[in-house]
């Protein structure tokens, strides 16, 4: 069964406990991780293309899908005119499959708690969903993902519930605070990232504006 299967990829990238299992797992799952996420009603993806749209307006410089895996939210904000978007991601495999939906100008692979591979300032926006949960990216990776968006622009990321606290978010989001690197601009209410399985899995999003 698609659900079962799902959740046993879920499992399998959730207990990934370096870099390069994380890394393994999403090549197991890349040929089938669109069906099976759909089959749990996976909403990030196509959701953050709502907040995105509500704080950037089109047309005023590149974005950045980091962590896009195979590039579910490219096509829905190409359809309402972002035609300049970058995508990072640690798995050849998920790359491959975002690369054949024709929404991504610059694609690369990149590790979310590294050195990123753009200038100071280079995007208009990042935006995140599904990377900020367990097992993947610490929140250490903000600062360098802050460092390559520009002023004025803005950082929009969904956070799981179970790693919020554990992982110290709100330690990181104090420290690009204080340093006025960035200021917070929306919260949403925890909310189900699957609409039809997990019912016990929540997210956040979060909207800061850079400094």
């Amino acid at each position: 069964m698609i659900v079962d299967k799902a959740n046993a990829a879920l499992d399998s990238v959730y207990s990934a406990d370096t870099p390069e299992a994380l890394a393994k797992a999403y090549a197991a799952w890349a040929a089938t991780y669109d069906s099976e996420t759909a089959s749990l009603g996976y909403l990030l993806p196509f959701l953050i293309a709502a907040w995105v749209a509500r704080h950037v307006p089109a047309g005023e410089g590149p974005l950045l899908d980091a962590g896009c895996g195979t590039g579910l939210s490219g096509p829905s904000l190409k359809a309402l005119g972002y035609h300049d978007i970058a995508g990072l991601d640690l798995s050849d495999d998920m790359l491959k499959i975002a690369g054949s939906r024709q929404a991504y100008s610059d694609l690369k692979n990149a590790m979310l708690g590294g050195p990123l591979p753009w200038p100071d300032g280079h995007f208009r926006a990042f935006f995140s969903t599904g990377v900020f949960t367990i097992g993947h990216a610490p929140a250490s990776g903000l600062h360098e993902l802050v460092r390559i968006t520009r002023k004025g622009g803005h950082a929009i990321f969904t956070v799981r519930d179970q790693v919020f606290a554990s992982g110290g978010f709100q330690a990181v989001f104090d420290e690009l605070a204080q340093a006025k690197k960035w200021r917070p601009v929306e919260e949403s209410p925890w909310f189900r990232c699957y609409a039809i399985g997990d019912p016990e899995a929540l997210v956040k999003t979060f909207v800061f504006e850079v400094l």
